[in-house]
């Protein structure tokens, strides 16, 4: 405890007096979701649209499915506010800001294609290249994986196709991981929560302000989101909210996570979104099984399973919060004993 307490005051504090940018950000951001919210449950009653139920779904009445609009607006809201105020105030100069159009064009790609395949469907085909062409603006911005850091203590710089193409395919990967988790009242929200956390700290730890700041304000808009998003839930984040979500957590395990980790640069992210990482990775080694397309829906991810063993979806939901708070945790403890 005392070298973690001794890692933060080194980096998060190298900053000066501006770590009340991180519970202002918190804070604001979750006010601003829980107002934005019940406008967006009105909003989405009005216009129909709704997810209705059908036999891959556990919910059985109709529910509003913009909450990702809701998520979207006070994320960046927030984020643009606070650093609005930070040069307002001139303070410090913060690493990474540069990439900040990147980051809004990427995330606004994924957003709006989610609203649409939230009101009309899309193929699957059709949202993987949006995700691609996505991945691809973070990438051109230097948003990737172009080195890892090795035991050693070394550098591994990777060759520029192969930079891109494992940057394009953890991008991608990591984003429908997200995706494919959004199954149950407050599921994916809550792992946003945790993961936002662990983040966070990490962050923090090794004095990256951007991410630090990005995951504070996650973490309000996505516990505020819980709100009317938990059992039973007033409002669901639709694809619009989660594959924003997962485009988010992917980038900044690159931004973060890989790039400074020394000798887990790969493990920790993996061991911090372990739940939706496992539960894709099943569901493709289930589909080519049964020789069925990588992205055809089905009623066979862990949070089905569960369900159909008798559990409730609060139990089933608590249950994976802690298993995902539990890498998480294991992830943090690494860093700071491998600092």
């Amino acid at each position: 405890m005392n070298m973690a307490l001794d890692l933060f005051s080194r980096n998060a504090g190298n900053s000066g007096n501006m770590m009340w940018i991180y519970p202002a950000a918190f804070l604001v951001s979750l006010a601003l979701v829980l107002l934005l919210t019940p406008l967006v449950i009105g909003l989405a009653r009005k216009i129909g649209a709704m997810d209705k139920p059908d036999d891959r779904k556990v919910h059985t009445t109709p529910i509003p499915r913009l909450g990702g609009a809701a998520i979207f607006f006070a994320f960046f809201i927030t984020l643009f506010g606070i650093l609005a105020c930070l040069k307002y105030a001139g303070g410090m100069e913060i690493k990474g800001i540069e990439n900040l159009p990147a980051i809004f064009i990427a995330s606004s790609i994924l957003f709006i294609v989610g609203l649409i395949d939230d009101f009309r469907g899309l193929p699957a085909k059709v949202k993987l290249g949006f995700q691609i062409l996505a991945a691809l603006i973070l990438i051109q911005q230097g948003i990737g994986i172009t080195f890892l850091n090795q035991p050693s203590g070394g550098v591994l710089y990777l060759p520029t196709w192969l930079a891109v193409l494992i940057s394009l395919t953890w991008l991608v990967v990591i984003t429908n991981a997200l995706n494919l988790l959004d199954g149950l009242d407050g599921l994916l929200a809550g792992v946003s929560v945790i993961t936002g956390i662990i983040f966070l700290a990490v962050a923090l730890i090794k004095g990256q302000i951007l991410v630090a700041l990005m995951m504070a304000v996650i973490i309000g808009t996505c516990l505020g989101f819980l709100r009317y998003n938990f059992h039973p839930a007033k409002i669901f984040m639709g694809d619009g909210g989660s594959l924003f979500l997962g485009l988010l957590f992917a980038m900044v395990s690159v931004m973060g996570g890989l790039k400074s980790t020394a000798t887990i640069s790969l493990l920790l992210p993996i061991l911090i979104m372990a739940v939706p990482i496992l539960d894709t990775s099943l569901a493709i080694i289930r589909r080519i099984i049964k020789r069925k397309p990588i992205f055809s829906p089905d009623k066979e991810h862990i949070h089905h399973r569960l369900l159909s063993l008798g559990w409730s979806q609060p139990r089933v939901v608590l249950f994976i919060y802690s298993i995902n708070l539990a890498f998480g945790l294991f992830g943090l403890w690494l860093v700071i004993i491998l600092k």
